[in-house]
């Protein structure tokens, strides 16, 4: 009886949690398109190369730290909307492995 309301427990924790990554996900890839189309928009205006270099390699860490965040968020919803797939279907047929084995 506890095993079945914990894997149900257990479903649903996945799912929601999935769910929540996935929208902060969402969210994280909407900011770094708006990262990227800012900086784009906004080129350097200076004759200093070690300024541009130095502004160039900012910019870069900013927007690979914004994918890297964004990416990390969707393998997360995907590895939970995973397992909790793999846990209802264990769950579904050991119900059907339980009822063939009292018939």
């Amino acid at each position: 009886m506890t095993q079945n309301i914990d894997a149900t427990r257990t479903i649903l924790r996945a799912f929601s949690g999935s769910f929540m990554s996935a929208t902060i996900s969402l969210l994280l890839y909407r900011l770094t398109l708006s990262i990227i189309e800012t900086f784009a928009n906004k080129p350097l205006t200076t004759d200093n190369q070690t300024a541009l270099n130095i502004a160039a390699a900012v910019r870069t860490l900013v927007m690979g730290l914004s994918a890297l965040a964004t990416f990390v968020f969707a393998f997360a919803a995907l590895g939970l909307f995973l397992l909790a797939l793999q846990t209802l279907v264990r769950k579904l047929f050991a119900k059907k492995g339980e009822e063939s084995v009292e018939n």
